[in-house]
């Protein structure tokens, strides 16, 4: 007789995150939820899993071949169900992050759809760096690379940030020549005023007042904020290639920061037939803009 599957399904969570409360945001149940999976489990083997310590986990040495079992196992079991469900229903979800899907895959859609005309495209949003198995998706397109077993990752654009500003805002207030300048002018920030502290930092300049400037949670609102003129931010200019090219954004400097970061395709492996297709499509049209640049 087996253990309980959903114990088994806690227990690899938890021993790939080394952490019962990330499982728990994982699998969407609360943190008791995963603790009283893992004494069942450990009943039902009859020794501990893990080693509770003050404030964190840690998977014992003689389980660590179970929980890869287990790794290779669900992953598999994951990319054989999408892969049914798909034959099943025609259907391809798509998880995209909003700076992407605005700016690359909505507009470019039509053009998938007409040359793959059996298959239905279900886009829904992805939160930054999520993961594969947690959006529940075909093809998840996110910021950040995940590596492991069981999934093919392909890179799509960098995210190094450098800074810019539309046309509108330098006609209104001149162009900065200099980092100094850059660091006192109208700054937008992406969630936080860190991201501007660091490349202040990489650029040798010490604000001469602390960094001001309006906050926004979502990046698509910095994106809209800064085209319209109301300062200069900090934006991955591969991503925004098309507004660059355009003359809709200028890069002011050089400087770059966040370089060894970027954004990925990922898929279950072995991939789907209509999972490949969409990844060849959408890779070609991305780098085919990129070499353009």
């Amino acid at each position: 007789m087996l253990p309980s599957l959903s114990a088994l399904r806690v227990f690899e969570s938890a021993a790939r995150l080394n952490s019962f409360s990330r499982a728990a945001d994982e699998l969407h149940v609360t943190d008791a939820a995963v603790s009283h999976q893992i004494r069942l489990l450990e009943d039902w083997f009859g020794r501990p899993l893990f080693l509770r310590e003050k404030r964190s986990v840690r998977l014992v040495p003689d389980a660590a071949a179970l929980a890869q079992a287990l790794s290779v196992s669900l992953t598999r079991i994951e990319a054989e169900a999408h892969a049914f469900r798909m034959k099943a229903t025609g259907e391809l979800t798509v998880a995209c992050i909003a700076s992407i899907a605005t700016r690359w895959l909505i507009p470019a859609l039509p053009d998938f759809l007409s040359a793959n005309p059996d298959l239905n495209v279900r886009v829904v949003y992805a939160m930054a760096e999520q993961r594969f198995r947690e959006a529940d998706c075909d093809v998840l397109i996110t910021l950040g690379e995940e590596k492991g077993e069981g999934r093919e990752c392909t890179r799509l654009f960098s995210r190094a940030n450098r800074p810019v500003a539309s046309p509108r805002y330098l006609e209104r207030r001149g162009r900065p020549q200099a980092p100094q300048e850059i660091a006192s002018a109208d700054l937008l920030h992406d969630e936080t005023p860190e991201r501007w502290l660091n490349w202040c930092r990489k650029a040798g300049v010490q604000p001469d007042r602390p960094l001001r400037g309006p906050i926004f949670q979502d990046f698509n609102l910095l994106a809209t904020a800064v085209i319209a003129g109301h300062g200069i931010a900090l934006c991955p200019t591969e991503v925004f290639r098309r507004e660059i090219d355009s003359g809709d954004l200028v890069i002011l400097s050089d400087i770059e920061t966040l370089v060894d970061e970027g954004y990925f395709l990922v898929t279950a492996k072995p991939v789907s037939a209509p999972a490949l297709t969409f990844r060849d499509w959408f890779s070609s049209i991305t780098c085919r803009q990129d070499d353009s640049g």
